[in-house]
């Protein structure tokens, strides 16, 4: 996003998997950081029905209700540990699992062990919210995940479930860039006009 390290590197500098995605909001990049935090995903009609159907193909047991809650909220208390925030900049989420289970279990890795992390047949994901201001209340806004096998076994297992699973987890990023925009945008419209 600009010159200065991505706060991904220093968790999985070289990925097996990498999906970067961007765009402009017209808003500050603290508003922008708040405003993507507490997004609920799932609010997007198009994101639940791709849940939906990642169950429905992996006979995955069907999930409990689910509360509406932002994106940090739900992917903590699924297991998803913090490795490195900067408010107002970015925040790095990550874990270990193996995404090509019905049920999958994430377990959080502290931000320390996260690089060196070895454990059998497992895969590290570890994804980011980054925002850079670019002028005047004028901010990119990118979200970055990646993902490394732990050994062989678990990098075949991984590719196969990759091949069919990125392309719901690709649209699940592109639905919510321009979600969070719009959401962002219209807080600091509410913002401008109370001033």
């Amino acid at each position: 996003m600009d010159a200065g390290p991505v706060p991904l590197d220093r968790f999985i500098p070289h990925p097996d998997v990498r999906e970067r995605f961007e765009t402009t909001i017209r808003a500050p990049a603290d508003l922008v950081m708040e405003v993507a935090a507490q997004f609920d995903m799932q609010s997007v009609p198009a994101v639940r029905m791709i849940f939906w159907l990642r169950e429905r193909l992996t006979r995955a047991a069907r999930s409990a209700p689910r509360k509406p809650q932002g994106i940090l909220e739900e992917t903590r208390a699924l297991g998803w540990g913090l490795l490195a925030e900067q408010p107002g900049r970015f925040v790095v989420c990550g874990a270990a699992c193996q995404p090509w289970q019905a049920n999958v279990e994430f377990s959080a890795v502290a931000p320390d062990r996260f690089a060196t992390y070895a454990e059998r047949c497992k895969v590290l994901i570890a994804w980011s919210l980054e925002a850079t201001e670019i002028g005047p209340a004028v901010t990119r806004f990118g979200q970055e995940t990646r993902a490394v096998a732990t050994d062989g076994q678990a990098r075949i297992r991984f590719r196969r479930y990759w091949r069919w699973a990125r392309f719901g987890i690709v649209a699940i990023r592109l639905l919510m860039l321009p979600a969070v925009r719009r959401a962002a945008e219209e807080r600091w419209a509410v913002e401008r006009s109370r001033r």
